[in-house]
């Protein structure tokens, strides 16, 4: 008795590099598309900080400070606040502050206790409160009330380094300065612009980097995007703008 063999294909499923790469080619494909890539992947610190500020101008066209503020007096004060508290909470907590000490001759008269009950809600309110006032009193006797320019004399204020110094500087003074808080140090080793990690030594890496009187406004763009897309714990990388060519991205 004859026999039949009938041979049948059958497709296989199997995994590839093509396949397993699909989800980082789909990001890069798009992030061409939208950013108008053409000379591919920055391959350098310098080159990633450029494009990365580049890309974030697209991304936060916006971007600015977000403690609220009328004058460099303000600012220096509310900065010197927004240590280990956000700018929300530090925003509600000022307009009592300004509308009872407007300017730095008024707070330097201020009493300890008074001011303690109105920044309480900040957080290390005590230090902060010595902070305020021996900034205050420190302009009434050396800079006739008036916030000062230079990082030399920010930084020798009570309560003030660099990056409060920096903060004033290029927000309030219109001067290069580019201030480095977790987000900032954060992002840039992430994406590979460095591998510092002290805030200042980052601060001296990222500066030639950038136009000087871009610093602050990529500073600014950094913050934003590690508080709205790359966060500490969980970075949402498949939404961020620098998946295509960050060091850390997860796709």
């Amino acid at each position: 008795m004859s026999q039949t063999f009938f041979f049948v294909k059958v497709a296989l499923s199997v995994p590839s590099e093509t396949s397993s790469c699909s989800i980082s080619q789909n990001a890069t494909g798009e992030n061409e598309r939208r950013y108008g890539l053409s000379m591919g992947r920055p391959r350098s610190p310098k080159g990633r900080a450029q494009e990365s500020h580049r890309r974030l101008g697209f991304e936060y066209p916006d971007a600015k400070c977000e403690l609220d503020h009328k004058n460099p007096f303000e600012l220096l004060a509310a900065t010197i606040l927004s240590a280990q508290c956000t700018d929300k909470r530090v925003n509600m907590v000022t307009p009592k502050l300004f509308d009872e000490y407007p300017d730095a001759g008024s707070l330097a008269e201020a009493s300890e206790i008074s001011v303690q009950e109105i920044v309480r809600s900040t957080g290390f309110y005590i230090n902060k409160t010595k902070s305020l006032l021996g900034m205050a009193q420190s302009l009434v006797d050396k800079h006739d009330g008036v916030v000062p320019s230079s990082m030399e004399e920010l930084t020798a204020l009570p309560g003030v380094g660099r990056k409060t110094a920096n903060v004033v500087r290029s927000v309030a003074l219109d001067l290069p300065g580019l201030p480095v808080d977790t987000h900032v140090g954060r992002l840039s080793r992430r994406i590979g612009i460095t591998e510092e990690t002290d805030p200042v030594k980052v601060e001296m890496e990222l500066n030639p980097m950038v136009p000087a009187d871009e610093r602050g406004l990529f500073s600014l763009r950094l913050i934003l995007h590690g508080r709205r897309v790359c966060a500490s714990r969980k970075p949402v990388c498949e939404e961020c703008a620098l998946s295509d060519f960050c060091l850390s991205s997860q796709i």
